[in-house]
This record gives C-alpha cells, sequence and structure tokens, in this order.
C-alpha cells in the first residue's frame, strides 16, 4: 500500500511530481533529436549544423519564418 488510503491528499504531489518528470524526459529527448549540436552519426551527417540553415529549431518562434530567411553564415563544403 502506498498510503493513497490513509492520506488522499499525496495523489496530487505525486500526479505532480510524474507529469514534471515526464516533461523532463521529453525535453532532453527533444534536445538530443533536434539541436543543431548533437550528432547521432558523424559519418552520414558530420556536420549537423549546415542542416538546419533555415529550419526551425528553436522551441517556440511564433515571430519568423525560418524557411524565408537568408542565412549569412558561409558554408562550410567541400
Amino acid at each position: 500500500e502506498l498510503g493513497f488510503k490513509k492520506n488522499p491528499a499525496l495523489i496530487p504531489l505525486y500526479f505532480c511530481v510524474g507529469a514534471g518528470m515526464v516533461g523532463a524526459l521529453w525535453y532532453t529527448y527533444r534536445l538530443a533529436a533536434k539541436s543543431p549540436d548533437v550528432t547521432w552519426n558523424r559519418i552520414k551527417n558530420p556536420e549537423p549544423w549546415q542542416e538546419y540553415r533555415t529550419k526551425q529549431y528553436k522551441f517556440m518562434s511564433p515571430i519568423r519564418d525560418y524557411s524565408k530567411l537568408e542565412n549569412p553564415a558561409p558554408k562550410f563544403e567541400e
């Protein structure tokens, strides 16, 4: 018995802690999967930041359309 019957006021606490853990895991996964600084296969994609020249990788950006912006950074491709 976890004590839910003894103290039902703990149910919202367990729910909030569980939701916080799920949110933290989701955000860590998103950082690992969507960040241009992370590469999982360096042979296939040696420079992952070049792929995100015109993509939005920020969590939220309601003002800009990244597909229409020009990136002034030089391309370092051979």
